[in-house]
């Protein structure tokens, strides 16, 4: 069990090896420079508006002529509307009623108090455009003139400033009977409600078909490209997730199925689509019950990606009014936040006590815009639980390793059974050698043999294994919750550790802050070498961890061995602070673990006496003389 034990830590090891020489021979492609100048297309008209060939606006009014796309460059004149909130701070440019403006005043860009509160939305014209917009898609008895566009100037009906007490109204009216009108609300979290309405005035019936957009100019400047986390387009339809990666749209494009350089994926009654980043996330929300078209599109020319909502036809007779409510989700994904969105008006909020807004239905699956992975079962309720703890404990820190004692706790009953097995191989070892000197080079008589002195004694040897495989999953469950979610973001654990998302900014460089000079640019070669306390904690901690046992005698594997604490020490040292912090909280369990349950089977191991011998240098045995027979 010993060897399996190794050779389990052996395979982890190499597989952070083969990523490791992965990304550096296969860097990210670098994105290619934008002109946040470029004007903004526009669409074809038709009803399944803002149809194929048009990314970023559809059904602009003022979009046929030159004019008006020179006037779509840059947004720095347009009159707007602020946006107030305890969450939000921002502003809607009257200009196509965008929502183009948006900070995050909870979260800041580094750890210092005087740093950038985070930006997420931004107007044409700046360094990386990211906006919303709404609008209806002109059908029968209308053309792209008479509805509103990305460049029609709208005017305030009510409202000054938006704010979760102060909805605001926007009014357009296009001079030939039909007056549009836009009301938008928000909560002091992070989610808009946007009603369109279009009055008929006119004489004569129209169609038309309301939609949303969420376009992004380029990919985020700060994409992190790790297998482990999705970050690009996110689609719920009817309960089906999607994840669609930038490059995939951009593949999807250029080599369109059908001739249609878009992905459209039809919803009948629930669903929600738009851009998931690391810790923030912009989608367009329908009504429950409503079908949708939700569109994925990509213009090469610009490096402009496009997601859409397009609801049915309407037909408005003459004196009637026709109405379209969606949402828009504009912030950080908490997960506190969007459980809520998602569980209200449910009933075990209800249950739960928690508040319950009728006028905002549930939004379906809304927690799995966090990307669980592929063990979802495993790492939803992991992260319940830490977040639970951070609650009682009121640090992250701590209440990670309070998680490893905890999922410890309950591993315990298998480690047990792993090491009483191992410990029952250990007292059969010497049975075993006589059975391989006797069977000598007969295979078939050796695997007899052992299969009935295991089943004399008792002992199964795959039952030893079996417990390790099964706390491979827990092992990644927990790795993949502190690695996506929010919650650990410029979250302090003690002295230094002001962020446990990024790497122990301490470095053996200027003696871990002893020496009056500056550590090394983080992700240079010098910050990889010149590591920090917690990777150096964590190397210490898996060198002893393999003490409880003595070096194995075959002399490559103890080569192997005893490298191993020092290669994952300099592998881990840029990894976050949680992590690195988890592993360290880990091995000290484990080790704690080992030591009692080989003791309990009486069992001492001579940890220091390993140790000595670790730096003893062995000459190689002198062959003995052989005996005279």
């Amino acid at each position: 069990m010993d060897d399996q034990n190794k050779n389990l830590i052996l395979a982890t090891a190499l597989s952070f090896l083969v990523i490791l020489v992965w990304f550096v021979m296969f860097p990210p492609p670098e994105v290619k420079p934008l002109d946040p100048n470029a004007p903004i297309p526009s669409a074809s008209q038709g009803l399944t508006a803002p149809t194929i060939g048009a990314p970023v606006v559809a059904n602009s009014a003022t979009a046929q002529t030159g004019e008006a796309t020179a006037q779509a460059t840059t947004d720095a004149d347009a009159p707007r509307l602020n946006i107030e909130t305890s969450s939000l701070r921002g502003s809607i440019s009257l200009k196509g009623g965008r929502i183009d403006d948006l900070f995050l005043k909870n979260y800041r860009e580094t750890v210092a108090p005087e740093s950038e509160i985070v930006r997420l939305l931004s107007p044409v014209g700046a360094d990386s455009p990211y906006y919303a917009l709404y609008g209806w898609a002109p059908g029968a008895g209308l053309t792209a003139e008479g509805v509103p566009g990305a460049n029609t100037l709208w005017q305030i009906e009510s409202g000054t400033t938006l704010t979760p007490a102060t909805p605001v109204t926007l009014v357009w009216d296009n001079a030939a009977g039909l007056i549009f009108r836009r009301e938008i609300t928000i909560d002091e979290d992070f989610m808009f409600s946007v009603r369109q309405s279009v009055e008929n005035m006119g004489p004569n019936p129209v169609s038309l078909a309301p939609y949303g957009i969420i376009a992004r100019h380029g990919r985020p400047a700060n994409l992190k490209n790790f297998f482990i986390l999705h970050e690009g387009i996110i689609v719920m339809a009817d309960g089906k997730l999607s994840e669609i990666d930038y490059k995939d749209v951009e593949a999807f494009t250029l080599n369109p199925r059908e001739g249609a350089p878009a992905e459209v994926i039809q919803a009948s009654e629930n669903g929600w689509i738009g851009f998931t980043d690391h810790f923030w996330m912009t989608t367009l929300i329908t009504t429950p019950g409503t079908p949708f078209k939700a569109v994925v599109k990509y213009d090469p020319e610009r490096s402009i990606f496009q997601t859409e909502t397009v609801q049915p036809t309407q037909t408005v007779a003459a004196g009637e009014t026709a109405i379209a409510d969606s949402r828009l989700f504009a912030g950080a994904k908490e997960w506190n936040t969007i459980r809520f969105y998602q569980n209200q008006p449910g009933f075990f909020a209800q249950l739960l006590g928690e508040e319950v807004d009728q006028n905002r239905p549930p939004v379906d699956r809304f927690i799995d815009s966090i990307d669980w992975g592929w063990f979802f079962f495993l790492t939803k309720p992991i992260f319940a639980a830490l977040h639970w703890l951070h609650g009682v404990i009121g640090n992250m820190g701590w209440a990670i390793i309070a998680l490893t004692l905890l999922i410890k706790a309950l591993v315990l009953p298998l480690a047990y059974k792993s090491y009483v097995s191992m410990a029952k191989m250990k007292e059969l070892q010497p049975q075993m050698e006589k059975i391989k000197e006797s069977a000598g080079d007969d295979r078939q008589k050796l695997q007899k043999e052992m299969m009935e002195l295991y089943k004399k004694e008792k002992v199964n040897p795959a039952s030893g294994c079996l417990p390790i495989l099964l706390q491979i999953p827990i092992f990644f469950s927990l790795y993949k919750v502190i690695f996506v979610t929010l919650e650990l973001r410029h979250a302090p654990w003690v002295g230094w550790i002001k962020d446990l998302s990024a790497p122990d900014t301490s470095s053996l460089y200027n003696l871990w802050g002893i020496l009056p000079w500056g550590t090394p640019e983080p992700g240079s070669i010098l910050a990889l070498i010149f590591i920090g306390i917690l990777p150096l904690c964590l190397g210490v901690s898996m060198w002893l961890q393999q003490k409880l046992n003595p070096s194995p005698t075959d002399p490559t594997q103890k080569m192997i061995f005893a490298w191993m604490p020092w290669v994952f020490m300099f592998m881990l040292g840029s990894f976050a602070s949680g992590l690195v912090l988890y592993w360290i909280a880990n091995n000290i369990i484990t080790f704690t673990q080992q030591y009692m349950i080989m003791r309990s089977q009486g069992y001492k191991p001579d940890v220091f006496g390993n140790i000595v011998s670790s730096f003893k240098r062995h000459k190689p045995e002198q062959a003995k003389p052989e005996k005279k027979k």
